[in-house]
């Protein structure tokens, strides 16, 4: 099993996830946005599944920083969007977990932390 979760460590969310992970005994490489950034291409590939309204969080301090007409260009157009994302990696939902299961032979891609979807896809 291949998993990367992708966050900020010192994130409370984070540390749910890690400790849930832990927990069902799954491996995992950490990717921290504040150290490693964040590509373009990996961010469309998680908007082309999950959408930009999953992937990007409005609810953070860094949107709420913006000026109105950042948050409008993201609005209106996904580039712009990412664009930000790739700029403030902090306004990306976390955590996200991306991975193939051996096991079940599938991918994964998990945004936000849902225990029960964890148990799911994990256990």
């Amino acid at each position: 099993m291949t998993i990367t979760i992708y966050g900020i460590k010192s994130c409370s969310t984070m540390k749910k996830a890690f400790t849930k992970l832990d927990e069902l005994g799954i491996s995992y490489d950490f990717h921290d946005y504040k150290k490693q950034g964040i590509d373009k291409d990996t961010l469309q590939r998680w908007v082309n599944e999950l959408g930009i309204d999953k992937v990007l969080n409005k609810r953070g301090t860094t949107w709420r920083k913006l000026t109105d007409e950042q948050k409008q260009a993201a609005d209106t157009n996904v580039t712009n969007a990412i664009d930000l994302l790739v700029e403030n990696t902090s306004m990306i939902k976390r955590p996200i977990v991306e991975g193939q299961l051996k096991n079940k032979d599938q991918a994964v891609l998990l945004c936000g932390f849902d225990e029960e979807a964890f148990d799911i896809n994990f256990s």
